[in-house]
């Protein structure tokens, strides 16, 4: 284990050094296989190796062939955005396979996927042994001796957040799955083997735990990019929001965890810059603007093997026929860099629909767009289901010539934080809320130019819950988060019926057979499938 490692953090290095002055995970000081970790900036080294299942690169080994979470090609935009009200089913522009039954919320074949991970059969399911390896560095951390009481609790918090977060995603993919949290266990052959799931409960609080032991002892001192305590207050936030319905408690929590966040030396608010600010906070030239909490620090060298994080999604998002210019040779929005690889991501027409006139959020939505023919076609919103299946995400436009473009990914904007707030205050009381949590929900309203809440949505709680989770989706439209917020409000189902037409085959993804046939091996039953206590109420 400890080779491996060692030859983990060395890839990680190499593939992790870009040239932007932001965090990039590499190697702190000089390492060795006999005495490794022993100083402080070996155990920060160690540590580097958590974030590459969070990192923005094509992919790493690790047992297999692995995406990182954050791939566009099969990370949280695929496996939560894609399968979610957003995206129409992908019949006419995929690359076949995953594209097309993910889309379309047909997950049956993910049964048959292997160890490995690839677009045509994306799985996350091998990431349960990342979080061994994640919880061998919290425990060696936790047991140092060469290291400051205070720098200890800082590395271990960080750990723990990643760890905390990993089980976060892998919980919201498959539900609850087998992991070690307990470094003494790791080697015991019996715990190794139990290969079943843990109650829902019980995973619940491993990520609780994780969570606000970062949000603790972690500080804010650190390079953008890098994990911060309150990029760990705004995950336990959202965290204690998903399981709060068994958990009342977890409400106050968030609440708690807003205020933290409101009073904290970053002094995080609402980025209001520009005719559009809502357009111009994703822009490469506002890079982790006061708006953003955390992002995916992406560089402009880099390649998908080297040279740092890289977002490549507009090759995903532009039809492959996109035309530079016009019929009259004005320029297009691709005109820097011309079509994508495939329109594989997608905004339903029926969503787009559920923008409020004057909403300035919908212009990240293209409704039509140039063929590269020799009569410039276009293509309109009468071709959707003949020439394409959806509009264009232009969140994350092409602004410069470049290979990729060095568009940052958000993880965590204040406006999360103002729209979980009201949210928390809501689910507390069951009922509407006012004052400074309705204040919270208008903010955001009137930075899209809107205006305030009105009728229904202010004196009955379904109606502001309603309301609510539109609004998230018009506020965080790809932003890698729709599938989880439409489960908590209990309208996976509904939304996907109503919007797109589709009956999902079952609320998360099933596990893989390869991995229920090793359980069987150990004379463990681990269930295929899982889904919450009250899915059947989500018609």
């Amino acid at each position: 284990m400890k080779k491996f490692i060692f030859n983990s953090i060395i890839i990680l290095s190499l593939l992790l050094q870009g040239c932007e002055d932001n965090f990039d995970p590499k190697i702190y000081g000089t390492l060795s296989t006999t005495n490794f970790p022993q100083t402080e900036s070996d155990y920060e080294s160690y540590l580097m190796v958590g974030y590459l299942p969070l990192s923005g690169i094509w992919g790493y080994n690790f047992s297999d062939w692995n995406h990182p979470f954050y791939s566009v090609e099969s990370g949280v935009i695929k496996f939560f955005d894609a399968t979610s009200d957003y995206n129409n089913p992908a019949f006419i522009h995929n690359w076949g396979s995953s594209y097309l039954e993910w889309s379309a919320d047909n997950f049956v074949n993910a049964t048959l996927y292997g160890r490995g991970s690839s677009g045509a059969q994306p799985s996350h399911f091998e990431k349960v042994r990342e979080v061994t390896r994640l919880t061998k560095i919290v425990g060696a951390i936790h047991d140092a001796t060469t290291i400051s009481a205070m720098k200890q609790k800082e590395l271990e918090g960080e750990a723990r957040l990643l760890r905390g977060i990993m089980m976060y995603y892998l919980l919201h993919i498959y539900g609850p799955v087998p992991v070690i949290v307990d470094p003494d266990l790791i080697g015991n052959a019996e715990t190794e083997r139990n290969m079943v799931r843990p109650d829902l409960g019980q995973m619940v609080q491993w990520i609780y735990d994780d969570l606000d032991y970062a949000q603790q002892n972690m500080t804010n001192s650190a390079p953008n990019g890098r994990y911060t305590a309150d990029y760990a207050r705004f995950f336990l936030m959202k965290h204690c929001l998903n399981e709060g319905a068994q958990h009342n408690e977890f409400y106050d929590k968030a609440i708690e965890l807003y205020q933290a966040l409101k009073t904290s030396d970053k002094h995080y608010g609402l980025f209001t810059d520009g005719n559009n600010p809502f357009v111009e906070q994703f822009k490469q030239g506002n890079k982790f603007n006061k708006e953003i909490i955390m992002a995916l620090s992406v560089s402009k060298d880099a390649e998908g093997d080297k040279y740092g994080n890289f977002f490549p999604v507009s090759f995903y998002v532009v039809p492959a026929d996109a035309a530079k210019y016009d019929k009259d040779n004005k320029p297009t929005p691709f005109e820097l860099q011309g079509p994508g690889w495939e329109q594989v991501y997608n905004v339903a027409p029926a969503f787009y629909g559920t923008y409020e006139n004057g909403d300035k959020r919908k212009e990240v939505v293209l409704t039509s767009y140039t063929v590269d023919n020799a009569e410039r076609t276009l293509i309109t919103r009468a071709d959707i289901g003949v020439k394409w299946d959806g509009f264009i995400i232009n969140k994350y436009p092409v602004e410069i010539v470049n290979p990729y473009q060095p568009t940052d990914f958000p993880l965590a904007r204040w406006a999360d934080v103002l729209l979980m707030y009201a949210e928390a205050v809501a689910r507390k009381t069951s009922a509407v809320p006012t004052g400074e949590a309705m204040q919270a929900v208008n903010k955001v309203r009137t930075r899209a130019g809107l205006g305030t809440l009105q009728g229904a949505a202010t004196t009955n709680f379904e109606d502001f819950m309603e309301a609510l989770l539109l609004e998230r989706g018009h506020e965080f439209l790809y932003e890698g988060q729709r599938k989880i917020d439409l489960i908590r409000f209990n309208r996976f189902r509904h939304n996907l019926k109503e919007i797109k037409n589709v009956e999902p085959t079952s609320q998360y993804i099933p596990i893989p057979d390869y991995a229920v046939r090793q359980a069987e091996g150990y004379g463990k039953a681990l269930t295929q499938e899982f889904e919450r206590p009250n899915y059947e109420q989500d018609r």
